[in-house]
């Protein structure tokens, strides 16, 4: 991902660009994919900010009735949202798109969504905490992808370990968020972990050049 990406003033995708955007990547995906975009909104530029990262969201994609739909958690719960209003949040077209380096059986397709709609209606976890019945976006990939195909994308880390390698992070910011006391201990798994895991491999990135 490059340091421009980074960089760029955060814009709506406009209506003509979304559609090449939903055609382009409709034309790519294959069930299981992992999707990554960037929300603008104040926590979720902090999030990415925090990671180095231009991501700030990530879900997973499926095919039901001929139809593209993400598997995600959002604020307030776990859903299923169509391709089309998954990428209408994204800012300037970004978009990545990842995968394991070999296709899913079908049999591993259905236990992905099996162990995705165990989890559907699950409340979001403002707090982030990795150790918790509630869900976050990462999280949500993590838990499925681990139940399904044992493959853990990303990595789990402390808050501390995480704000100790993003010095760029706010910690003034996150100070706030946590009541004055950043919970240094605390486990997560953070989309930029999984759209940098050297284990999957990049379909599509709009980011890059």
């Amino acid at each position: 991902m490059t340091s421009s990406a980074l960089s760029k003033p955060l814009a709506p995708t406009t209506n003509a660009s979304l559609e090449q955007l939903v055609a382009d990547t409709a034309a790519q995906l294959r069930e299981g994919d992992i999707l990554f975009i960037s929300i603008n909104a104040f926590l979720y530029r902090q999030v990415a900010r925090g990671t180095g990262s231009w991501c700030s969201h990530v879900g997973i994609a499926i095919k039901e009735a001929g139809e593209w739909w993400v598997l995600e958690s959002k604020v307030p719960t776990v859903a299923r949202t169509r391709l089309r209003d998954f990428l209408a949040r994204t800012c300037n077209g970004e978009l990545a798109v990842r995968r394991l380096p070999r296709p899913l059986s079908a049999d591993e397709r259905v236990k992905l969504k099996a162990a995705a709609e165990q989890r559907m209606g699950i409340w979001y976890h403002l707090g982030f905490r990795y150790d918790s019945k509630r869900m976050f976006c990462s999280k949500f990939v993590y838990e499925v992808y681990r139940e399904a195909l044992g493959f853990l994308p990303g990595k789990l880390q402390t808050l501390g370990e995480l704000l100790d390698e993003n010095p760029q992070a706010s910690v003034g910011f996150w100070r706030t968020w946590y009541l004055g006391f950043i919970p240094w201990s605390r486990r997560t798994v953070t989309p930029a972990s999984q759209l940098h895991d050297p284990r999957l491999v990049t379909v599509l990135d709009t980011t890059a050049g």
